[in-house]
């Protein structure tokens, strides 16, 4: 019984209330029975694959070793969970895992349609067992509508020689064969019957879109999604939600993905388990990279143009790469944001000061490259780490002159940290020194903030070292000089053997969750510290709460996101490893 705590959302499931038929019958595709109009449609091809990833000893061991287990196993509610997984485990003659397996195993399918009606179709593999389940539920209801003086609410009747039950007066389900069908409202699952009825209905099944959505799925995914979009979008609160976003750096961060969802008319997501990886793979019909488009800026016409990989640096946290034109984005600015917030007229004058009135648009930002990279790492503090431990970030660019525009960019840092200087000033504060050091053969520019008092070389702005690094065609801001140093060794192996671009991709992003855990886990009494002020926790609570927190991220492991264009789709891909050795 140690592993059921993994199942508890998997029970639930074939805790549904069922109708035993007289006899099975071969049963054609679920989604036969499902109507057109369904708004969403999730289907899960393979549950013995998700059961076997749940009952995993290692992911039995990860969840009885976070230190709450013991209490949450402690409470009445989960003390009588376990009573009715020991009594149906007896009843049915056989254990959790197994029992699930052959209740489940034949596939599940979940429908949202208009109106807030839920379709669940669950197909087993032991219609045996099925009807012991049905049995056992079916006279649960009925003490329990005695109970509460409401005899009536479990009731059963006959529609289109199918019998139908309902155990609250408002679901009501059914037995085919080996397949159960559950609606949330009877006059649904009144629908459904009327499409297995007639085998030349308009169902989900014969839907151009869901066929190309299941397509497009792939057909080794253990789990998929189809989603509308053509009925969706005519949802006035998810049109208010696909309209052109007027951030700027939403819209620069995330290009392309609204304008492919307004373009769509379906949504695809494909589920794949390999070893101790999980691929979600998301495709969507609709166009992008359109050169008249709003999204123009984050697609190259030229063929194997794309982002470049990520860089590795020590203790990274994160890496993003991205194929932005800044010079386009910015220079549609006027079409992208009509009405330009005080927020971008206020970064415009600032980098005319930083830039000596040179144009941003012309001047500045035609002059880099649309490869775009960003690395968060942990910071190496050794005997004299700060009581609030920040990571370290560095924003890397390609430059098309880095022979002029090295300089400038020179310049304007200076300018940046001169200004930082004078403004601490005015408030009495310690300033920053500007150095240049020289690491393995390249000089690069950085500035540190002098200690003040004795023991003040550990305050919190001591997190900062910003520098700057020209390198090649390379121009490297860092928040430190520690990770500009592993920029240079990084960006020196990628000279010498230069990466090959990701073609047809637009975007990286990479996730190192253990490593954000370690830097976390450096602040945990400062985590403790805001909860007892924030929550109004005691430390003995709060102590708990973060230990919690940090023991689910460390065995979270690692994510990969990447986002471009396939066969003319929009398509994205996401990689979890988990982190179960």
């Amino acid at each position: 019984m140690s592993r059921v705590p993994i199942a508890i959302l998997c029970v639930t499931l074939s805790l549904g209330a069922w109708q035993a038929a007289p006899a099975a019958e071969p049963l054609p595709p679920a989604a036969q029975w499902i109507p057109q109009d369904a708004l969403l449609v999730a289907e899960i091809s393979d549950p013995g694959a998700l059961l076997d990833l749940a009952f995993d000893p290692r992911m039995t061991e990860r969840v009885t070793s976070v230190p709450a287990y013991k209490h949450v196993t402690a409470e009445p509610g989960f003390i009588q969970f376990l009573g009715i997984i020991k009594f149906l485990e007896a009843s049915l003659g056989t254990d959790l895992q197994t029992g699930l397996n052959k209740t489940l195993g034949g596939g599940i399918t979940l429908a949202a349609c208009p109106d807030d009606v839920a379709l669940l179709i669950i197909d087993a593999e032991d219609g045996e067992m099925l009807k012991k389940l049905h049995n056992i539920l079916l006279t649960f209801a009925k003490a329990e509508a005695e109970k509460e003086g409401q005899p009536d609410r479990v009731r059963s009747a006959e529609y289109r020689g199918v019998s139908g039950w309902t155990f609250n007066g408002k679901e009501a389900h059914a037995i085919i064969g080996n397949r159960m069908i559950f609606a949330s409202e009877s006059k649904a699952l009144l629908r459904m019957i009327d499409l297995r009825a007639d085998e030349n209905a308009k169902s989900l099944h014969t839907l151009p879109a869901y066929q190309a959505a299941k397509k497009a799925s792939g057909a080794d995914s253990v789990a998929s999604v189809f989603v509308n979009l053509g009925v969706l979008k005519q949802v006035p609160g998810v049109a208010k939600a696909l309209a052109n976003d007027e951030n700027p750096l939403t819209s620069l961060l995330f290009a392309g993905i609204t304008e492919a969802l307004q373009n769509s008319n379906w949504l695809a997501l494909g589920l794949s388990i390999e070893d101790d990886v999980l691929s979600l793979q998301a495709t969507a019909d609709g166009k992008t990279g359109d050169p008249e488009g709003a999204a123009a800026f984050a697609f190259s016409s030229e063929p194997g143009v794309g982002a470049l990989p990520n860089l590795v640096v020590p203790r990274r946290i994160a890496a993003l790469s991205f194929w932005r034109d800044l010079h386009a984005f910015y220079g549609a600015k006027d079409d992208l944001f009509p009405d330009r917030t005080s927020g971008l007229i206020f970064f415009e004058n600032m980098m005319g000061i930083f830039f000596s009135g040179r144009d941003l648009t012309e001047d500045v930002l035609a002059e880099t490259h649309p490869e775009v990279r960003i690395v968060v790492a942990e910071q190496d503090y050794g005997d004299h780490a700060p009581q609030l431990q920040i990571p370290s970030f560095g924003a890397i660019f390609r430059l098309r002159d880095a022979e002029k525009f090295a300089l400038v960019a020179e310049e304007a840092w200076q300018k940046a940290i001169g200004l930082v200087n004078f403004t601490r000033g005015q408030q009495a504060e310690a300033g920053m020194i500007i150095r240049q050091p020289t690491h393995d053969g390249t000089t690069y520019t950085m500035a540190y903030f002098l200690p003040g008092e004795e023991g003040d070389d550990v305050a919190d702005r001591h997190n900062f070292r910003p520098s700057l690094v020209s390198m090649g065609d390379f121009l490297v801001l860092s928040s430190t000089d520690a990770l500009a140093e592993d920029l240079i060794d990084a960006l020196k192996k990628e000279i010498d053997q230069p990466p090959k671009p990701l073609a047809q991709t637009h975007s990286v992003v990479e996730f190192d969750v253990v490593q954000l855990a370690s830097i976390l886990n450096a602040n945990r009494d400062a985590l403790i510290r805001k909860s007892i002020i924030d929550k109004g926790n005691t430390e003995e609570q709060a102590a708990a709460e973060t230990d919690l927190l940090l023991t689910i991220i460390q065995n979270l492991g690692q994510f990969k996101l990447s986002l471009g264009s396939r066969n003319a789709l929009s398509h994205a891909t996401l990689q979890w490893s988990l982190n179960l050795e």
